[in-house]
């Protein structure tokens, strides 16, 4: 889906294959970028290396359940919107959802029309000012309004550049490859020709670097780039 122009992107964590596959046709088809997880320490893998706008989760998951996984992300910082999907459908399960720091619990079986509804709900929910402001050095990126500045100035970028650099902020600091970069900003599989990072990276330096006299994009030869 589509906001403002920024693309929304949604993390499945469901280990039942058939599932996973519904959920993920359904949402693509609304116009959601849509990432997978199988089991809860993927899930915590892809949650701490890609901005998600709701995470769906399951609760009875290998390695680590959605209890433990909500938990963690919580504990870590990370307040994406969490929907629990689960078969279990107790009132004490799902106060135990809640309180592990999940924003809604809907229960299997369930139509794609109310699952669809409460992620925009989800969606619709003001973030929270810790989440809201992304800063490196004089670099700053409001992750709600889309407004990005360096000091006091402020830049205009098209939602792929925004999309780009918001990512980058995300994992400052950290060497990010031309195919992470690639899969997580554009939701396709890389291929080694294409100089697509290349040339977004280009269009960003010109905006955020070059009419400033400290540079925060850095490229880590051989490996790819990092922001800070």
């Amino acid at each position: 889906m589509i906001s403002g122009g920024v693309v929304l992107r949604i993390l499945i964590v469901e280990d039942e294959e058939t599932i996973s596959a519904f959920l993920q046709k359904g949402l693509r088809e609304e116009g959601f970028v849509v990432d997978s997880a199988k089991d809860g320490n993927e899930a915590i893998r892809l949650s701490s290396s890609n901005p998600y706008d709701v995470i769906i989760l399951d609760v009875l998951l290998p390695i680590k359940n959605g209890f433990e996984v909500c938990s963690e992300l919580r504990a870590s910082g990370n307040h994406t919107p969490v929907l629990m999907l689960t078969a279990l459908d107790s009132v004490d399960e799902r106060v135990k959802g809640l309180n592990t720091g999940a924003d809604d619990y809907l229960v299997k079986p369930f139509a794609f029309k109310e699952l669809l509804a409460r992620v925009n709900a989800l969606l619709r929910r003001p973030r929270e000012s810790f989440d809201r402001v992304l800063r490196v050095s004089d670099l700053s990126i409001d992750t709600v309004s889309h407004t990005v500045k360096r000091g006091d100035k402020e830049i205009e970028l098209s939602p792929k550049e925004y999309r780009l650099l918001e990512h980058l902020a995300r994992n400052a600091h950290q060497v990010l490859s031309r195919t992470q970069i690639a899969e997580s900003v554009w939701d396709q599989d890389f291929f080694s020709d294409s100089n697509v990072v290349d040339v977004y990276i280009r269009y960003l330096r010109k905006k955020i670097d070059d009419p400033f006299p400290t540079k925060l994009i850095n490229t880590v030869r051989g490996f790819g780039y990092k922001l800070g």
